[in-house]
């Protein structure tokens, strides 16, 4: 009964998902009519009058909104178009270069930004204009851009990465030197992919005129904030000297006064940064309430534990689970935002591969399965029909069809297929930084 009750709501909010109701309320609908009916009404009551404050109270979740604070002031502060700008100092001139440099913007932005949409938005702004005079064509300008935005969640810090290092109890600071080796892989994937695409179409992106070489070095001067604010919280971290959230608080700061010593932080700036900062987190912890409330009842109904059984006693092999799980992923990635599918999902999914031997310890496979995770919620963030970034970068290139621009994150899309192949194959990709 409970089995039968689990999997009927389970496919009941997967039809809301799809039927575009927003996930936090499709989770918390299911999750308390199944509660109910496995306990009772005045049981679920009950459950309400503390959990969800207890959910969204911990002090560990006080990172996110740092991170995405220190995101907004990333952006007032003009760091976004300080290292395009490097960049494009440097490949310009090559053919494909304003995109190549667009890639470099964003996944140095990314590193001090932890936010796929707000990277991919803040280069755009910067990027497409360039791009546009040069002659680029709307495919490959739109396409690099919502490609490189995805970079925003894998390079750390990462507010996914935090979400999933809460969710499976794993060190914040292991997932995040986790993602670094792939996310340089997905960087030089995706200047392989620009480089690709105009070989086939040498029209898609024409060299802009060289630099003096005395430019492009003066260029790399104004992209040391950038530098230093990442070292300064990952190198934290890993030394120990700060914690997860201290060193949240301690770049926060930093992107702060820097964004107020260039004058990109005046009043209405930093008004529009913490209402921001306000929104995106509040849009978090109540996606955060609705799967406390469906994780109860995923508690009650016994499906993780009677999933993981049946795969268990099922004799497949652990990597044919584990390609069936990133099938699934890729699937969800149609139609869910990433950090739903996150929440949504692992509790369901990473009881089921830590159990299975892939050759590593229990916390290396954790957290190997973590940016594989991460890796596969990049996917989704460009594939059609929900295809989040590529919606809203042709949203503001208002001139490219969005057709033109789904065509464009083609090259990209078999980039990141390459990439999941290598992370699955060499596991140590992800463990060998955390593992030193």
């Amino acid at each position: 009964m409970h089995l039968e009750l689990g999997i009927g709501l389970f496919a009941a909010m997967m039809l809301l998902v799809v039927l575009r109701m927003p996930i936090a309320l499709a989770m918390f609908v299911t999750g308390a009519i199944g509660f109910a009916q496995l306990t009772s009404w005045d049981a679920l009551l009950s459950h309400m009058n503390d959990s969800p404050v207890s959910r969204v109270s911990s002090y560990d979740l006080s990172v996110i909104p740092l991170f995405i604070l220190m995101g907004q002031f990333a952006t007032h502060g003009g760091l976004g178009r300080a290292v395009f700008h490097a960049a494009r100092a440097w490949f310009g001139h090559y053919r494909g270069g304003l995109a190549i440099a667009t890639i470099g913007g964003c996944a140095g932005f990314g590193a001090i930004c932890g936010s796929s949409i707000a990277t991919g938005a803040t280069m755009t702004a910067v990027a497409l204009p360039e791009m546009r005079r040069y002659g680029y064509s709307g495919a490959l300008s739109t396409g690099s851009l919502a490609a490189g935005g995805t970079l925003g969640i894998l390079i750390p810090p990462s507010v996914i990465l935090v979400i999933y290092a809460l969710i499976t109890e794993q060190s914040i600071g292991d997932l995040f030197l986790a993602a670094l080796i792939p996310g340089l892989i997905a960087t030089v994937g995706y200047v392989i992919a620009v480089m690709a695409f105009v070989r086939f179409v040498p029209s898609a992106g024409p060299a802009a005129e060289p630099l003096p070489m005395s430019e492009r070095i003066g260029s790399l001067k104004a992209v040391w904030p950038v530098a230093v604010i990442f070292t300064a919280v990952i190198g934290g971290i890993y030394s120990g000297v700060f914690t997860p959230t201290e060193a949240a608080g301690v770049g926060a700061a930093g992107t702060g006064l820097f964004a107020l010593a260039v004058g990109g932080l005046g009043k209405t700036a930093l008004k529009r940064s913490l209402l921001e900062t306000a929104r995106t987190t509040g849009m978090i912890f109540v996606i955060l309430i609705g799967a406390e409330i469906y994780s109860a009842f995923l508690a009650l109904s016994q499906i993780p534990q009677s999933l993981a059984a049946t795969i268990a006693e099922s004799g497949f092999a652990p990597m044919t689970i584990l390609l069936v799980i990133v099938a699934i992923y890729i699937v969800l990635g149609c139609v869910m935002d990433g950090i739903g599918m996150i929440i949504l999902t692992i509790p369901l999914f990473q009881p089921i591969i830590a159990g299975l031997d892939f050759g590593m310890s229990p916390e290396a496979t954790s957290v190997w399965f973590g940016i594989l995770v991460l890796v596969v919620v990049e996917v989704g963030l460009i594939t059609p029909p929900i295809g989040l970034n590529v919606y809203v970068i042709n949203g503001m290139a208002r001139d490219v069809p969005l057709t033109e621009s789904f065509k464009g994150i083609v090259p990209f899309f078999i980039s990141d297929l390459c990439r999941i192949a290598i992370i699955i194959l060499i596991p140590a990709t992800c463990t060998l930084l955390p593992g030193l």
